[in-house]
């Protein structure tokens, strides 16, 4: 589709040619969709310049004002939402049905936030003197950068973006170079939407400008905020960048999901929720789960009825055919990733009770698998694999499942299953992750504080929370009174 493809850089209101391009592919066929500008770090710094100045008009605005802006943004992306959904299966692959349900779930954090917008409330707090006042108010932070990663092109933007914007904060994003098309497209949007010039910037770039480009977003004086969304490893060092203007830093980072299945499980709904939550975008999401942890006493049952629902309900294709379940993963070294986790798990003594090995539509397709006789030894219970790989590991007591569940250095999102009430408050409470589904393998929702522990990242995302990770607060004491 044409209509809302943008080849340029979007700063302060224009789109924006480089002397080089690079190419966005599609992953399904390795096609080359369009080739977007180039950007460096000359055009970032004229981002965040933009965005500066964008600033001083744009945070002064009343809140409804920008309220009525945002909702404007939401109700076009739902009126073009088939567009965005195609240009999201082209450049990154994903099932057309899943990203569809993306660009709800993107849209919706635009209206959550246009509404949310009204709610920057401050506080009167009772004085010890009879002559003062305490005053506390809330201001946007500034210019953020945001980066994002390729799993959700529009979602880990309007996520933060419709954040920041309903703070009064303004925004240069830096899209993934993989799918930079859905950034772009949200820009022209945005222009069309009454956003003001220099609110929204994009600047997408090539896998070699990425650190350059990276960096200036980190170190920009004027740049008051980073959030990004990404491995552990990149997120650390964006971090070390930040600290030296002691910038504000939100950070939602890697996963290794643990998804316990207890012995009082409804096996039939485990099996569902495990499809559900392992599968979704061939298991390239960062809240899906990595390591599958059941009982003894149903573990024979539930892998068996996992492996049929596998081969039953699963359909590798391309994205854009209405069959398709699974698409390609992103590149290929990502399958070489599931390949090295199956071998060494193999290597080491599992079974591969269905999937295994590349599957014949192409270079980046992989069949859904599944391991049984798996041990906490392997590297795919130890690294977070982000593909269709799902190994089953069995346990006997509550207290080693919670034990194995734990052992990560990371925290995002954790899963169980148990009908038994005391287990459920005792689970709930011990796993060290921001985030437990229990009886459900689909937690995300817009209304709801997305984020994790340890080295998963720092702040929360969406939810009454969200907005407050882009404002300060002022205390005002008012004397002589």
């Amino acid at each position: 589709p044409a209509a809302l493809v943008r080849r340029g850089g979007l700063v302060g209101g224009q789109w924006v040619e480089t002397a080089a391009a690079f190419p966005v592919q599609d992953p399904a066929s390795g096609q080359e969709l369009a080739r977007v500008a180039d950007c460096g770090t000359a055009e970032a710094r004229a981002a965040v310049r933009a965005a500066h100045e964008a600033g001083a008009v744009w945070s002064q605005l009343p809140a409804k004002e920008k309220s009525v802006r945002l909702r404007r943004w939401y109700e076009l992306m739902i009126e073009n939402k088939d567009e965005l959904a195609r240009i999201i299966t082209a450049e990154n692959g994903k099932p057309l049905k899943e990203a569809h349900g993306e660009i709800l779930y993107s849209a919706s954090f635009l209206e959550w936030f246009a509404e949310e917008a009204r709610r920057v409330y401050g506080d009167v707090i009772p004085a010890a003197a009879k002559d003062r006042r305490i005053l506390v108010l809330k201001q946007p932070v500034g210019v953020a950068a945001i980066i994002t990663p390729w799993n959700f092109p529009s979602a880990m933007i309007t996520r933060k973006v419709g954040a920041a914007l309903a703070a009064g904060c303004t925004v240069v994003v830096k899209p993934a170079e993989d799918t930079p098309l859905s950034a772009l497209a949200l820009g022209e949007l945005a222009n069309q939407a009454g956003i003001p010039a220099g609110v929204y910037n994009v600047v997408p770039c090539s896998r070699q400008q990425a650190p350059a480009v990276g960096e200036v977003l980190c170190t920009d004086p004027l740049v008051a905020k980073i959030s990004f969304t990404g491995s552990t490893a990149t997120g650390k060092i964006l971090l070390k960048h930040a600290a030296g203007t002691v910038k504000r830093v939100s950070m939602e980072l890697g996963g290794h999901a643990p998804f316990i299945v207890f012995d009082s499980a409804n096996v039939d709904r485990a099996v569902a929720g495990a499809l559900a939550s392992k599968y979704r975008n061939s298991g390239q999401t960062c809240v899906c789960t990595n390591r599958f942890l059941v009982q003894k006493g149903i573990h024979d049952k539930f892998v068996e009825k996992f492996a049929k629902a596998i081969e039953s309900e699963l359909c590798v294709g391309n994205g854009f055919d209405a069959k398709t379940t699974q698409g390609p993963l992103i590149n290929e070294k990502a399958v070489e990733k599931v390949e090295r986790h199956i071998n060494d798990a193999v290597s080491q003594g599992a079974s591969i009770m269905t999937g295994g090995k590349r599957h014949s539509l192409g270079k980046n397709f992989f069949e859904p698998t599944l391991l049984s006789n798996v041990t906490t030894k392997m590297l795919c219970t130890q690294e977070e694999t982000f593909g269709p790989l799902a190994p089953v590991i069995k346990f006997e007591t509550e207290a080693e499942a919670v034990a194995i569940a734990n052992a990560a250095n990371v925290g995002l999102a954790g899963y169980f299953y148990s009908q038994d009430p005391a287990q459920i408050w005792r689970v709930a409470e011990q796993l060290e992750v921001g985030m437990v589904g229990v009886n459900e393998g689909i937690i995300s929702a817009v209304e709801s504080p997305f984020g994790g522990v340890k080295e998963s990242g720092l702040g929360r995302e969406g939810s009454k929370y969200g907005i407050d990770e882009y404002l300060e607060i002022k205390y005002v004491c008012f004397g002589g009174l």
